[in-house]
């Protein structure tokens, strides 16, 4: 491809923080990981992070801590990638789909009707970075306090649904001046290779549990839980005369090792003056020379509220049908420009359709897909780059329009 889609960054301080981990000797979970755990806690606000394999692998860690199992209900947005509810069927748990807002976030005025008695949990998306309307979501959680069956301590304690966020775009996202995530119970974090920071493959998990829950002893558990059960990890035992241990629960293996943590640490340190400077101004170039057309429909990136992380740059084209849209993602592709489509929409996927969902129940969802394109956005793409991708996508849909 001339112009790729999503490379990671990587400079020559990134290769010496891998080095340094490297020629330590200690690759697998260690220092590199608390340094970048206290890092992210530092840069958002939460009082405790742990560092994971995976986004999934976190969200699926706090179901298990929130004790989410069969029968339980989950409500997620329709439009979503998978994940966000094969960790629902990975818990033994049911997912519901709610419809979603023109801005790809939840649509919170659809939640009560969504709640049963059964839901546990609602885990809202931060679409592309751009924060759910926490305020209206935590509305209607407390209104619907009354019909919170607990099963579980964790249930108990808390005392109404979880609010999970899947912040798998929004590290650097806020929500009236603070972080985010910091709005929900948990958020969890990704840093795939296509993320604003990345670790290669890994999560983060920020906890923010309110009263009475004990944040350091819920991080404890996590931490053991991510790790086997196991009360020590490998580093600890690592140190002379320090092998004794115990397996304590049934836990997961999912911990996050130096080596990648090491890559995370490194971006994060350069996040704010440079990885999240530049992104805001391809977006900002983008939505410069589109507003011009009227076909060209955005999504927000800032508000009185909001900010976005400017994870990536969805466009909306008026006017055109899916296959239409497809047809112009051809056009732009044969300028060997990679674009995307973020996402195919839940219930258009085999898996729920045959678990009895259709899309036919979320226009919203299948009219923001439908149109839908998302344009190159990383540090490394120039101005003169921006400029061709867009005149390659000015040139293919002025094909049909």
């Amino acid at each position: 491809m001339k112009i790729q889609f999503s490379p990671p960054f990587i400079d020559h301080s990134i290769e010496n923080e891998l080095l340094e981990v490297l020629r330590s000797g200690w690759i697998t979970t260690g220092p590199k990981t608390v340094q970048l755990q206290q890092a992210f806690a530092d840069y958002t606000g939460f009082s405790h992070v742990l560092a994971v394999n995976s986004w999934t692998s976190g969200a699926q860690l706090a179901l298990k801590w929130f004790g989410i199992g069969s029968g339980d209900e989950v409500i997620v947005p329709a439009y979503t990638y998978a994940a966000t509810a094969l960790v629902v069927l990975h818990a033994g748990a049911i997912p519901v789909m709610v419809d979603v807002n023109e801005d790809f976030t939840l649509d919170e005025t659809k939640l009560a009707d969504a709640i049963t008695h059964r839901t546990k949990a609602i885990i809202p998306v931060d679409f592309a970075g751009w924060p759910v309307n926490f305020s209206g979501i935590k509305a209607v959680i407390n209104s619907k306090k009354e019909v919170f069956l607990p099963r579980t301590p964790a249930q108990e304690k808390l005392g109404r649904i979880l609010l999970l966020s899947d912040a798998a775009h929004s590290i650097g996202a806020t929500y009236k001046g603070k972080a985010a995530g910091l709005q929900a119970d948990i958020a969890v974090y990704s840093l795939h290779a296509v993320k604003n920071i990345t670790s290669g493959e890994g999560g983060l998990i920020g906890i923010n549990l309110p009263e009475p829950f004990n944040n350091e002893a819920e991080f404890n558990w996590m931490r053991m839980n991510a790790m086997n059960g196991q009360t020590k990890d490998a580093f600890s035992k690592s140190k002379g005369g320090n092998w004794k241990y115990d397996i304590i629960s049934d836990g997961l293996k999912i911990n996050m090792p130096d080596i990648c943590a090491a890559l995370a640490l490194a971006q994060l340190n350069r996040y704010d003056d440079h990885l999240l400077v530049e992104r805001k101004r391809i977006v900002n170039r983008y939505n410069s020379r589109l507003s011009q057309f009227s076909w060209f429909q955005p999504m927000p990136f800032e508000s009185a509220e909001r900010t976005s992380s400017y994870h990536i740059f969805p466009i909306r084209i008026k006017g055109i049908t899916e296959a239409e849209r497809d047809a112009v993602i051809d056009v732009i592709t044969e300028q060997r420009i990679a674009v995307n489509v973020h996402f195919t929409p839940l219930p258009m996927l085999t898996l729920f359709k045959n678990l009895g969902f259709d899309i036919a129940d979320y226009p919203v969802a299948y009219d923001n897909y439908s149109r839908e394109i998302t344009l190159p956005v990383y540090p490394q793409l120039t101005n003169e780059e921006v400029d061709m991708v867009l005149e390659a996508v000015e040139q293919a849909v002025g094909v049909y329009l």
